[in-house]
């Protein structure tokens, strides 16, 4: 998952007012943030970095963003690109630079002091943004060049000035002044309402996790508990932030699957302080008055402008192609996996709970494919080394260096520095790949700098994510679907790594939703292609390459199982577009009853195969960007089994091929309408042909 930052402010501010009393407490050259960054690439220094510096550094960097634009609307001189649209993007470096740093801590290691300031100064990010975007004389000059057509101008500035334009519509800049101050009070609520969900959540995912003797954990590998046991000799399993759990497909005491699958589903939902629904009820009314306001039906019409998708019907019309192939499926693989319980003298029924363990068993079955045989050949730094970086070099020709002297934010973070292969500069990469409380669900990329040729800066990003990690002196050794989130999230990275645009808003990943995850899924595939598995799929203990046989039962049972995930995958994108296809007169009372009977109306309810978010935890929709916007993990997919179908067409995995996805899509940030820049690069339109195929629901 990528984590957007949205242009100028639009998901971090506050007041005019609130600014304008700043008595600056705080904000003085002992502030980390009052010096630009001397490091390499004006990365951040964390070793200096204090939690009070923030507040103080973003209260600044919001004044002097407004300070910046009062500037640009009492300029008496006609408007002009160079003399609104250029001071507009440099007008929040200060805040970005803090904001950035800010997010990545929230999100990766936050603390009791960092949450109250995230909760302190949520409100106040919405009314700063809605103090740029709302502001009537900015938006006349913004207007009167747009409506110049783009005479004299380059084409990625009359991109840049487009965007910005219906930016300002979408934001509400044609609404009169009562309705304006309208929008800034919904706005404000939801940027609280939202970050209340995200606060709940995260106490709730780690209160959550269920404690089990050891008798209980039959099955897990005594590496992985010696890594979970607590001070009494207990066990505690943490909560990933999806439905299923990675140890259900491992322990073999059903009470003990039974136990942590709804320790996992009701995490949010024990009518505590973090029982997140009451939260989930407030959000959706909110932002279906906030689309009515604005002059749409629904949330979803609102949100969908700008991107491929560009409505609620088309957005959907790939989910509804999609679900009969994936139903049907997942009620064979249901099928077969109750055969399978009765096989081995059971009488019980098929649960959620129980999926995981007998399709591991099936797939063992059916492809000699035991996930405990396998994980040995996947130890995290040789996946990452020898597969991720192999394939970068491989497709892209570029290199890397481990950094050790740049400071870091957690001690399992490490820092690599990237270069082309004329061995020019590309760019500073982070990873932190291991669990931790002090750290929400998930993985996810993002930037700690923007890269921007008007600035001079080259991108530093990142990449999180939740890998179980091994006890003290152990090798932490990797599932296959760690394996590719590994290379998924490094897909976000290289798209950020390649970005070489000249304005930060244009700039590397700043895409619509549904193309963003284009260059993530398209990199999955490469996790297990021939060559680059065999440089990587090494015995931790041993180094021989993983066995023939393993590689050839990793392809084979590829697309094993492929109903339930298409299936879950589906049922949270076509949740996520009932609750936000809803108006604002409709009425809602269980946010339980609304979820099953959204599932039920689709025909894809089925009791074996839940939602892979259910709503109380659904992060992407609730507490992040992602709200009418996770069908794009779907759109997304179409896009890239289409462009890895033409890589098939045109000689596979060669230097020649990465360079020309490189050139003309993965370094063109948003310099072009996407659906143009896919055109550009394909010929031809996008098809869900290929998904089908490669799926195996098609020849």
């Amino acid at each position: 998952m990528y984590i957007k930052k949205a242009v100028v402010g639009m998901a971090i501010g506050a007041s005019i007012f609130a600014v304008s009393c700043n008595t600056n407490n705080g904000w003085n050259e002992s502030n980390y943030f009052y010096h630009k960054s001397t490091l390499p690439y004006h990365t951040a220094d964390f070793s200096k970095i204090q939690n009070k510096d923030f507040k103080p550094a973003l209260l600044e960097g919001m004044r002097q963003q407004v300070e910046a634009i009062e500037a640009i609307t009492t300029n008496k001189e006609e408007p002009t690109f160079e003399n609104t649209i250029v001071p507009l993007e440099l007008s929040d470096t200060l805040l970005t630079r803090v904001r950035n740093v800010f997010s990545l801590l929230t999100g990766a290691n936050t603390n009791k002091e960092l949450i109250e300031i995230s909760a302190e100064l949520a409100s106040k990010f919405a009314a700063h943004s809605d103090a740029i975007y709302l502001n009537d004389a900015l938006f006349a000059r913004v207007k009167a060049i747009h409506e110049q057509g783009g005479v004299g101008l380059m084409d990625d500035q009359i991109r840049l000035l487009d965007v910005y334009y219906q930016n300002f519509l979408q934001a509400g800049a044609n609404l009169n002044a009562e309705d304006k101050i309208k929008l800034k009070a919904i706005n404000q609520d939801l940027a609280t309402l939202t970050n209340e969900f995200s606060n709940k959540l995260l106490a709730a995912t780690k209160s959550g996790a269920p404690t089990f003797t050891k008798e209980e954990l039959v099955g897990l590998s005594d590496e992985y508990l010696e890594s979970i046991k607590q001070k009494d000799n207990t066990y505690s399993i943490p909560l990933n932030n999806t439905t299923q759990q990675p140890d259900l497909s491992s322990l073999e005491n059903k009470a003990s699957r039974e136990k942590l699958f709804k320790y996992a589903w009701t995490r949010a939902e024990k009518g505590d302080d973090n029982d997140t629904r009451a939260t989930i009820l407030n959000l959706v009314k909110k932002r279906a008055e906030k689309a009515e306001l604005l002059g749409f039906t629904n949330f979803a019409e609102w949100s969908l402008q700008g991107t491929m998708a560009q409505t609620p019907k088309n957005a959907m019309e790939i989910l509804e192609k999609l679900s009969p192939f994936a139903v049907k499926a997942a009620k064979e693989e249901a099928e077969e996996l109750q055969n399978l319980i009765k096989t081995e003298g059971q009488s019980f029924e098929l649960s959620a709970a129980d999926w995981d363990f007998y399709a591991d068993k099936l797939r063992e079955q059916k492809y000699a494919l035991n996930p405990n045989d396998i994980r040995p050949y996947f130890e995290v730094d040789r996946v990452l080394k020898d597969g991720v970086f192999y394939m970068a070099k491989m497709l892209y020709g570029i290199s890397y260096i481990e950094r050790t002297d740049l400071p870091v934010w957690h001690e399992d973070v490490k820092v690599y520095e990237f270069f082309n292969q004329d061995g020019s500069k590309l760019g500073l990469f982070y990873t932190d790949f291991f669990q931790r409380e002090s750290k929400r669900g998930g993985a996810w990329m993002s930037n700690i700098v923007n890269q921007s040729l008007l600035t001079d800066q080259l991108p530093v990003v990142y990449n999180v994510a939740n890998f179980p990690k091994a006890a003290e002196g152990q090798p932490t050794l990797l599932s296959l679907d760690n394996v590719i989130t590994m290379f998924h999230e490094f897909g976000h990275a290289l798209h950020g790594l390649f970005a070489e645009q000249k304005y930060p808003t244009l700039s590397g990943t700043n895409v619509a939703r549904d193309f963003v995850e284009f260059p993530s899924q398209f990199h999955e595939h490469f996790a297990f292609d021939p060559i680059i598995l065999s440089n990587y799929a090494k015995h931790y203990e041993t180094g021989y390459i993983m066995p023939e046989e393993y590689i050839e039962q990793i392809k084979n049972s590829s697309n094993f199982n492929k109903g339930y995930s298409l299936t879950e995958l589906l049922a949270a994108s076509i949740l996520d577009m009932a609750w936000h296809t809803i108006d604002s007169n409709t009425v809602v009372n269980s946010v339980d009853e609304f979820e099953i009977n959204a599932l039920k109306e689709h025909g894809i309810f089925l009791e074996t195969v839940p939602p892979r978010y259910r709503s109380s935890y659904f992060s992407h929709i609730f507490g992040g960007g992602y709200a009418a916007g996770y069908y794009s993990y779907k759109w997304s997919e179409m896009l890239d089994f289409d462009a890895y179908d033409w890589l098939m067409e045109h000689g596979g995995l060669t230097r020649e091929n990465g360079q020309i996805l490189r050139e003309k899509v993965f370094s063109q940030g948003n310099t072009l309408p996407l659906d143009k820049l896919y055109y550009n690069f394909r010929g031809q339109d996008p098809s869900i042909d290929a998904l089908l195929k490669y799926s195996g629901f098609t020849e």
